[in-house]
């Protein structure tokens, strides 16, 4: 399957897009964590197609959050990871646009879904972390158990911008 990639501008940065024929695949601030894992230089490097209709839906999404504004509709999304990251990467899906939930909160949800008596919040955090597609799949979303801003591998001024930008928090 070919991988496609574009380059966006945003307010906090450029942003790597990915995506397949399928959907978006990906989604990184350029100087983030794990950027554009699981890609290899020559498909960023070449494969570039800003008209893919995945991008074109993409860019509107992304135009209308960074408004302010909550978008009314999903781009379609292809996510690939281990079939834990993809659950845990759902259960982000679950989140509203304006709200926050802990790890602690999303182990609980997923030992619940899966009849087990606990799952490691730090678990969770690790699959949260690894979430190719930023700001769509929200895992600025969560928080620490006491509220705090931890854990982004954008970098936690993003994430604090995207909450605000949310009307989460107020500066």
């Amino acid at each position: 399957m070919t991988t496609y990639t574009h380059l966006s501008p945003s307010p906090l940065g450029n942003l790597l897009l990915s995506a397949d024929d399928t959907g978006l695949t990906g989604l990184w601030f350029e100087d983030q964590k794990y950027y554009a894992a699981g890609l290899t230089s020559d498909i960023i490097n070449t494969k570039t197609c800003s008209k893919h209709p995945i991008f074109t839906q993409t860019q509107k999404w992304l135009n209308l959050y960074f408004k302010g504004i909550e978008p009314d509709f999903t781009v379609p999304m292809h996510l690939t990871g281990t079939d834990f990251q993809k659950e845990i990467w759902e259960l982000l899906l679950e989140i509203p646009y304006g709200e926050t939930t802990t790890y602690g909160t999303l182990a609980k949800k997923y030992a619940q879904k899966h009849g087990l008596s606990h799952m490691s919040a730090q678990a969770v955090g690790s699959a949260v972390g690894h979430n190719k597609i930023g700001i769509l799949v929200p895992c600025h979303r969560v928080l620490g158990a006491d509220g705090s801003l931890t854990g982004y591998a954008g970098g936690l001024d993003k994430k604090k911008r995207l909450l605000l930008l949310e009307g989460i928090f107020r500066s």
